[in-house]
């Protein structure tokens, strides 16, 4: 999936770190290209030289996208945080040019391999959706609270894995116990992921986010990702994270992170209004339970090099623990984290 065969020498894939694809175009021939950080223009521009078939990338605007000749490219990779559909949508369009495979994965670190992912070409695919389980994976949906198996279609709760797999996490390092009790020891007999999923009417399976991004608010559970689907509608939103904070009233509030497009025109000083408008996007979507509690406009969110989301900081930041963040090695541009500081500090 990593590369396709060309001659003797596979031309590969872009890519946005290891793991799975260092083993796979050692097999197939092929090379691969990274680079630290997010070098867009440069990805996109080697793409002409070298005739990449396979892409995998971190989000981009369209104006990134637009110059370049992607027609090699056959299969798009996403990896990471769940996609959702008007991003699945946008990567189809803008890089795709609706010609190639859109390949949404869900795995983790500890999984060692993909766990949910359509085969390209072979899957009929949805957007949001991470299709179904890869081979040598039974995934099951609990019930939360019981731990019951959710059989059949149209089921909603918690994803575990029922069978080993070659590349499953053994243990943590200098703490096994700590393995046990996060992965083992919550539904027995049962790899727990930790993430909330759906499984519909077709057996394809939707996964909602981790169960610890679910944010109570008056007795209403939503999931971040659900938030964060309804705000990136707005026309525009780039980009956004939503975290949950206590709250004396409520137990909960919500709290986004939104950056912007590059063309969408912005007056800073109605930055205000802008926030009002995203509100009233969430409680026309979901519902005025949802509504968020303060909207802050940033010029970028806290990433991990290859472009994950650290919504740990921004947790800490809006409790007031700014100060306690822990190891920011792994954040690409750790400058972002004091302008969101300083944008919470001056709300």
């Amino acid at each position: 999936m990593v590369a396709a065969r060309r001659r003797y020498r596979a031309r590969g894939a872009c890519l946005r770190g290891r793991g799975p694809p260092t083993p796979a175009r050692l097999v197939t021939g092929a090379y691969a290209e990274g680079e630290r950080g997010v070098p867009v223009e440069r990805c996109l521009a080697m793409l002409r030289e070298t005739a990449k078939s396979i892409l995998a990338i971190v989000q981009l605007g369209a104006h990134h996208v637009a110059p370049h000749d992607l027609s090699s490219l056959r299969v798009l990779g996403s990896v990471g945080e769940p996609i959702n559909p008007e991003a699945w949508n946008w990567y189809n369009e803008h890089v795709g040019r609706k010609q190639c495979a859109v390949v949404d994965t869900f795995w983790q670190t500890e999984t060692g391999s993909i766990v949910v992912t359509p085969l390209p070409g072979a899957v009929p695919t949805k957007p949001g959706s991470a299709t179904v389980p890869f081979f040598g994976h039974t995934a099951a949906i609990l019930d939360p609270m019981t731990g019951a198996e959710l059989e059949g279609n149209s089921v909603e709760g918690v994803l575990a894995l029922k069978t080993p797999w070659p590349s499953i996490a053994r243990t943590i390092w200098q703490d096994h116990a700590r393995y046990l009790e996060t992965y083992m020891k919550p539904y027995p007999g049962l790899f727990y992921t930790g993430d909330g999923a759906a499984r519909d009417e077709d057996g394809y399976i939707w996964i909602r986010g981790r169960i610890d991004d679910v944010i109570n608010v008056s007795g209403h559970r939503m999931s971040t990702a659900e938030i964060e689907s309804a705000l990136i509608m707005h026309k525009g939103v780039a980009e956004t994270a939503v975290i949950g904070a206590a709250d004396e009233l409520t137990g909960q509030a919500v709290y986004a992170f939104v950056t912007l497009k590059p063309e969408f025109t912005f007056d800073p000083s109605n930055e205000a209004g802008l926030a009002k408008e995203l509100v009233l996007q969430v409680r026309k979507v979901i519902g005025p339970f949802a509504a968020p509690k303060k909207i802050y406009i940033v010029p970028d969110l806290p990433k991990t090099r290859s472009g994950k989301i650290m919504r740990r900081i921004m947790r800490k930041i809006v409790a007031g623990e700014g100060d306690q963040l822990g190891d920011l090695s792994t954040v690409a541009e750790p400058g972002v984290v004091e302008v969101i500081k300083q944008k919470v500090a001056e709300s």
